[in-house]
């Protein structure tokens, strides 16, 4: 890397010197720089000089300049050492190399204009020939030595030099810093959950206790379920936009893969939450449902819950693609299917047994029917819905108070305690399964090539 690329000369000095902290806490720094100035070329423990991709020098900083003296090129006082390797490798500076014969005399001008490649040549057998190089080599043999007696496995460890939570921390500071440097995506997701959510109060505004209120309640409680649901394919994009930053950062050992993994989530669920709380406040209180606090926050914890879960089982789709349009189809397609199983399109209990069985893997099916018992429970109707209405007919026609309780009989939905809750369970579980395939996939995905 080259670390001073771009900046000034003290902004240089103040990185190189957070460098040379990181070096002194056993970190290995390895670096490339263009001609430092003296302050940061002492911060150097180890110089090593190319020409034309040869060495010329490889060993301490300190010790280059009595190398370069030893083999007869030596360095003013007061010339940046920097500087003088520069124009001893390149053969620019006559000031800056004073070859010597072997009387000591110094060589006339046109001995000293010799070619740049009779320069280098020279420089690259001194360097082979010295001590520095030996040791260079007899450490190479060491190592391979040792690799030898102790062979690699296929696979490659990544070792971290933080603990987890450390890297938590640093990785989601990066991720909410990110949503507050590029504020639109945010801001467009709380105005489309605000704008859906006035449009939607302003249809179904007023509901009343009559015919058309239960058909109203129906269709405005699929709405919301299922709007919830593809509203989640923008989290598609959460492992796809930035998936070689990942690899490159995972395989480098800034973090684990459970870090990012966690960090994405944690992001992510805080704007569900709130895009899911506004939501919900505008369309039950416009719409009118169930006056009651308890019943507000059951339908606005369903109504998060189907969030969550819905933008679990994208990123489980979404976590090994590469393509954000393909990833949309896939969730598209699923969300159809589950739609269609949500039981207001169809009467579950009459679905043929053979297919009957996918009905437990619709997400809007238990966000449906746990807001359908949070709403008709406890709710009478009119007698206009009475005679509107064959099943609530039926049970009044047997004595039975034509309450929501028979309404939710005929749709084949469990109302009790257990009945409301049991979705909530589900959705938790799905939630919890969908991420744990998303973090799989995540962890198993091509990282190395």
């Amino acid at each position: 890397m080259k670390p001073t690329t771009g900046l000034d000369a003290s902004t240089a000095n103040s990185v190189l010197l957070l460098l040379k902290r990181m070096a002194s806490q056993g970190r290995t720094i390895i670096m490339s720089i263009h001609q430092p100035r003296y302050s940061i070329y002492r911060l150097f423990d180890t110089l090593t000089l190319l020409v034309s991709g040869k060495m010329v020098y490889h060993g301490p900083a300190p010790n280059a300049l009595d190398y370069f003296a030893n083999i007869g090129y030596l360095c003013e006082s007061h010339n940046n050492p920097a500087d003088f390797f520069l124009d001893v490798i390149n053969g620019d500076s006559i000031s800056a190399t004073i070859p010597k014969t072997s009387d000591g005399e110094s060589l006339d001008f046109e001995e000293l204009s010799s070619s740049r490649q009779s320069i280098e040549e020279r420089l690259v057998e001194e360097y082979k020939n010295s001590s520095y190089a030996n040791n260079t080599r007899d450490e190479l043999d060491r190592i391979l030595q040792e690799k030898e007696c102790f062979p690699c496995t296929k696979s490659r460890t990544i070792t971290y030099n933080s603990p987890f939570f450390h890297q938590l921390r640093w990785v989601l500071k990066r991720t909410f810093q990110n949503l507050m440097l590029n504020p639109q995506t945010s801001v467009a997701q709380v105005g489309v959950h605000i704008f859906l959510g006035l449009v939607v109060g302003a249809i179904f505004f007023g509901v009343q206790d009559n015919q058309s209120g239960i058909q109203n309640r129906m269709g405005a409680l699929f709405f919301i379920t299922t709007n919830q649901c593809f509203s989640t394919v923008s989290a598609a994009e959460l492992f796809i936009i930035e998936r070689k930053l990942f690899v490159h950062e995972y395989i480098s050992g800034y973090y684990r893969v459970s870090v990012y993994f966690l960090a994405k989530i944690l992001s992510d669920i805080t704007m569900r939450t709130i895009t899911s709380v506004i939501f919900s406040s505008i369309v039950y209180f416009l719409i009118g449902l169930k006056s009651t606090a308890s019943a507000f926050l059951v339908f606005t914890l369903t109504v998060t819950l189907v969030a969550y879960t819905a933008t679990a089982m994208t990123m489980a789709i979404s976590a090994d693609q590469s393509v954000v349009g393909l990833a949309s189809i896939f969730m598209t397609i699923t969300f159809v299917f589950m739609m269609i199983f949500s039981g207001l399109l169809v009467n579950l209990p009459s679905i043929k047994d053979w297919l009957a069985w996918l009905k437990y893997f619709s997400i809007p099916r238990y966000g449906l029917a746990a807001v359908k018992v949070n709403e008709f429970v406890g709710l009478t109707f009119c007698k206009e819905a009475v005679t509107g209405n064959s099943s609530l007919a039926a049970a009044a026609s047997n004595g039975m108070n034509p309450a929501g309780l028979t309404y939710l009989e005929y749709l084949g939905i469990e109302y009790s305690t257990w009945g409301l809750w049991v979705n909530h369970v589900a959705l938790t579980a799905m939630m919890l399964a969908f991420l744990l395939i998303a973090y799989l996939k995540l962890r198993y995905i091509k990282k190395f090539s």
